[in-house]
Formats: structure tokens, sequence, C-alpha cells
């Protein structure tokens, strides 16, 4: 009997994902452990493998195919001795594709991050919702899968279509006249005693804004439509406070010499290691929150989650995107374990090549902008996250000890917190025993 090639989930959370590339072609044969395409998620690429073996009769969704669901067939196997051409002609079936033929991530073990929170309804594109979505008239909408790709295509609300086709389903004739304005319900009144809302524009709105031929527009990735829906879904429901300190890190910069200088080297005559200051603000922040436990926590709405270790996502530029890798139970590790593990994972966050449960999870995140010159700025909690640190640039500045005027290396560092977890005297708390240590890394050891 033929076997299905499902998509696989490569996370809790996902459920869709871009078929980037096939590793095998029709007529191949492959055994189980053979790595036959490369998924891509909104942030990393990674590895699918067979199960089963047998010859690929059919590719039913080629390379380069956006939004494939989690468990749609992607392609068909033909077991040992079966004929190749019957199991790629035969109509692929649920009964056909038991779950243990189906494809799975290469080498990614069983994920050990929470998964994300779900993001409110209200934080998501309208087009991207399911087919039996409120229309906010306390009815459901209804609508054709083509309708609501090409809603969402054209950054169209479809609870906001007339439908015209059975049962008034919107269908995609009806998403074509609502992109010249036609056909589309009025927004629902408020109800009584309701705070009103500012009405979000439209596409088709901004754009008329601009002239004509004076911009291009261009369609957002994954990963960008998740930060934004992430990011978003924080601001509206996380209530964020913020504390600024200053530290002076001229011990630690004199620590970071001596260590660097004293690297041993491999047998190219380079350091095994090289510390930054970034990696003293990783090790400073999980040591903190072992010394203040209660703002070592995450948020739910049926008690506060209380971590036993410091697993601290650090901010990575990526192309159209950024990424919080994650070092796990960082209080344990050395400075140079730490410096070693991010350079590792900045390298394949890049190339998108993080699995899932790097980056996923987490107790708290660092945000550092100083290499570009920043001085001070805030950071977006990222859930479930109750924290953040905001790093700042380390500069000469001049400072008042003794009654003398003297110059140091300063460094703001900002944390935000998540209210519902942390309140104010108890950051406070944390963010002067981050300060105690960064000033003072010989304690970070002990």
């Amino acid at each position: 009997m033929p076997i299905n090639i499902l998509m696989p989930a490569l996370s809790p959370t996902m459920e869709k994902g871009n078929l980037a590339k096939w590793l095998k072609k029709e007529g191949d044969k492959v055994k189980s452990g053979d790595i036959i395409a490369e998924i891509e998620t909104d942030k990393a690429t990674m590895e699918v493998e067979a199960i089963d073996e047998g010859t690929i009769a059919k590719i039913l969704v080629p390379e380069g195919t956006q939004d494939v669901p989690v468990n749609d067939v992607i392609a068909v196997l033909a077991g040992e001795g079966e004929d190749v051409k019957a199991a790629g002609a035969a109509k692929p079936s649920a009964s056909a594709a038991p779950p243990k033929a189906a494809a799975a991530p290469a080498a990614a073990p069983a994920p050990v991050a929470a998964p994300a929170p779900a993001v409110p309804k209200a934080a998501l594109p309208a087009a991207a919702a399911p087919a039996g979505q409120s229309n906010g008239h306390g009815g459901r909408v209804f609508s054709s899968p083509l309708a609501r790709r090409l809603a969402k295509d054209s950054g169209i609300d479809v609870a906001m279509v007339t439908g015209t086709g059975p049962h008034g389903r919107v269908v995609a004739r009806d998403v074509e006249q609502a992109k010249s304005g036609k056909g589309l319900k009025a927004p629902a009144a408020a109800p009584s005693g309701a705070p009103s809302v500012a009405p979000t524009m439209s596409d088709k709105q901004i754009l008329s804004l601009f002239e004509p031929g004076s911009y291009e527009v261009v369609p957002h990735d994954g990963m960008r439509r998740t930060i934004a829906q992430r990011l978003t879904a924080s601001i509206q429901n996380v209530p964020h406070f913020y504390l600024t300190i200053d530290c002076d890190i001229g011990k630690l910069l004199a620590a970071r010499e001596e260590i660097n200088a004293a690297a041993p080297k491999d047998k190219e005559k380079k350091p095994l290691y090289k510390i930054s200051v970034n990696d003293f603000v990783i090790k400073a922040m999980a040591v903190a929150l072992q010394k203040i436990p209660n703002c070592n926590v995450s948020w739910t709405e049926s008690g506060m989650v209380k971590h036993h270790h410091s697993d601290v996502g650090v901010a990575v530029a990526m192309p159209g995107g950024l990424i919080t890798p994650i070092i796990r139970k960082a209080e344990t590790k050395t400075l140079s374990t730490i410096s070693n593990e991010m350079k590792d994972f900045a390298a394949r966050a890049r190339s998108r090549k993080l699995k899932p449960e790097e980056y996923q999870g987490g107790t708290t995140a660092v945000s550092n902008l100083g290499m570009f010159g920043i001085s001070h700025f805030t950071a977006v909690i990222n859930p479930p996250h109750a924290t953040i640190l905001a790093v700042g640039t380390s500069e000469e500045r001049p400072v008042v000890r003794g009654g003398k005027i003297e110059i140091a290396n300063m460094m703001s560092v900002t944390l935000s917190c998540d209210h519902r977890a942390i309140d104010g005297a108890l950051g406070a708390e944390l963010i002067g025993a981050f300060k105690q240590l960064i000033e003072n890394p010989v304690m970070m050891m002990v």
C-alpha cells in the first residue's frame, strides 16, 4: 500500500510551513534516516528525514510552495516491491498514511521549551482567521479557502466582506469586489459605554496617501508576520514598566582583557574563546535571577510559573527580523562556554538552521544594541518571559566620586518588567543585583 509522507510539525505551535526544497526526486529510492526535504518556518529551516524505506512515487507539493498545513500529504512513497507508477497514480488517502510513516524533522528531539502562548485574535491579521471566525456581529463567517487566501494576500478582513455564495458564504468574486471597496459590511457599532477605538487603516487607504510610482510593496514573510503578531500581543496584553540603571564596567573590561589574553590556543594558534561584554551580561542576568528567584517567573492565568534555572534568550539580528536563541541554565555555565554557544547560535540563526527547542521558551531575554552606539532604549517583553534587559553601549562618562569628577566606563541598562508578575520593588531588586554583579564580575564566579 502506498505510504503518504506528511508535512511535519517542527514545533508544538507550528500550523503550516514552506516547502523550501526537495532533496529527492520522483523515482529516487530512500531509506529510513535519509534527508528528503527542507522545511522553512518563520524562523528556521530544518531538514526532514524519511521514516520508511521505498521509492518516491509522486511529489504532490512542489518545492517553493508557501504555507503548507501540517499533516497535509506532500509526497507518496511506494513500498518495497510495490509498483511505483501505480502508487504515484493512486489518490492519497488518510488510511494510506499511518502516523509512523510521516516524515520527521532530522535530529530534532522533543522540544524542551514551553509552547508559545496563543496570540489573541485581536492581534492576528483578520484575513488569516479560520473559515468559522466571528464576524464581529455575533455570527460566524463562512468562506472558501480561495477567498481566504485572496483576502489574506490583499490585506482584507474576510469578516467584513459580504458573501454572495450559498448560505452567505464568502467566495473569490466577493473578495475581488471588496478590493474596489464594494460589498463591504459596515463596522459593528461599539457596545454602549465601551471606549471608542480608532479604526485601523486598510492597506488600500495607506497606499492612497503616497504618490503612485513612488514606492514598491514588499510582501511580509512568515518571520515578519510572527514578530508583528507576538509583539503587538505583548504590548496589548502585558502591562510593561521600565527600570533604568547605570553600571560602571571598568572592572569588567579589565577582567575581560585579562581572560582573553590568557585564553588557550588551538593547533592553529587561535584562541579557543574570546569573551565579549555581552557574555558577561548574560551571565550576570542569569545569576541575578537566581539571587532574586521571584523574578525568574512566567505569568499564566492559572498561576505563577517559577523556574528553577535561568534560561537566557539573546536577541540576534538576522535578515528580515530577529530571533532569540537561548542559553539554557546560564547560571551554571562558564563565560567561555556562554561565549562559544552564542557564536554557534548566532551563525546558525543567520542561516536559519536553529532547531525550535533552541529558541523557544526561556525565562528572560537580553537585547544589546550597544554595538550600534545606542546608549539607552527599552525593549518589548516576549512572553512567556516576564522580563527583558535592554543593554546600551559602554562609553566614557564623567562621574562624581568623593566630591571629585572622574571619567569612568559606564553602561546604561533598562529592565522591562511584566507588572502582572513583578512589582516595582521586586524589579528594582533584580536590576540592583544585576548592577552589583556586572560591576564586580568576580562575584559571578562565587
